[in-house]
């Protein structure tokens, strides 16, 4: 494995908070999460673009402290009462509002929403002390490819600073065929996507890589590994971001379904 810290990670984070009750179909994924700082420089900020959001503009969180947002259904009482205190960055949001803005991407500010599960429940993991300020990010309705690269194009300029960039997403996200245990049957279909999203990603050329990802729905069995498209686009926020070919960080089970993590 690549020796270099990540500055850019996109993962699978799982199903609901089962990861935080210790689900053994979570178990690779908890210990790999766990595991990750040790990958990543310490950063000043967290941005974490969530598959749980969708907005009409690319939106940032605004509040200086974020309320909790359970958008899970159905799981035991204590998994209401998760709290995630890291303080939120709201003069950052509009530094990053303002940098799409120049690029000519219209962005908003929502100064009341919480964090999500795709973001509380990986940082529960990987810094449990909430001790860094943290930002999250929308995805676009309509699920365009092109637009959710060009979000990641216009934010090149913030790798310069020490922020961690996180996708939170799931590279296998068709909830009717997941397993639900350690391991399912072998799932052939979604091998060859994982294949593709892995040959996809690490491209020498960021030209390559933007292309397929632009076409992404013609690889093996896309539909059927994602019936819907916002587990994938986090994704193409970090690629575009990036723009340099991916390391895999994590390639194992999760829910009995293969899914992956890439850092940059």
């Amino acid at each position: 494995m690549n020796t270099d810290k990540k500055h850019i990670v996109y993962f699978s984070h799982g199903g609901g908070p089962l990861p935080l009750l210790g689900d053994p179909s979570h178990k690779a994924m908890i210990d790999f999460m766990s595991k990750l700082p040790q990958q990543i420089s310490r950063p000043e900020l967290i941005l974490v673009i969530s598959a749980h959001w969708e907005e009409p503009v690319p939106t940032l969180l605004g509040s200086p402290n974020p309320p909790m947002f359970y958008d899970y259904y159905g799981f035991p009482p204590e998994t209401y009462q998760v709290q995630y205190p890291a303080p939120g960055a709201p003069d950052r949001a509009k530094q990053i509002v303002q940098r799409f803005e120049d690029a000519g991407i219209p962005a908003r500010i929502d100064p009341t929403r919480g964090y999500d599960h795709g973001h509380f429940i990986p940082l529960l993991m990987m810094y449990p002390k909430a001790d860094i300020p943290t930002l999250q990010l929308s995805l676009i309705r309509g699920l365009d490819a092109e637009s959710h690269l060009k979000l990641g194009e216009a934010l090149r300029p913030i790798l310069v600073q020490n922020v961690l960039v996180i996708g939170s997403g799931f590279s296998f996200h068709n909830m009717n065929a997941f397993a639900w245990r350690p391991n399912g049957e072998p799932d052939l279909a979604n091998e060859n996507f994982q294949d593709w999203l892995i040959e996809t990603v690490t491209q020498p050329s960021y030209a390559d890589t933007r292309d397929r990802l632009l076409n992404w729905e013609q690889a093996p069995s896309a539909r059927y590994c994602h019936p819907r498209e916002e587990h994938l686009l986090p994704l193409m926020v970090c690629a575009g971001l990036a723009q340099s070919p991916a390391e895999v960080i994590f390639d194992d089970n999760i829910l009995g379904k293969r899914g992956l993590a890439f850092g940059w």
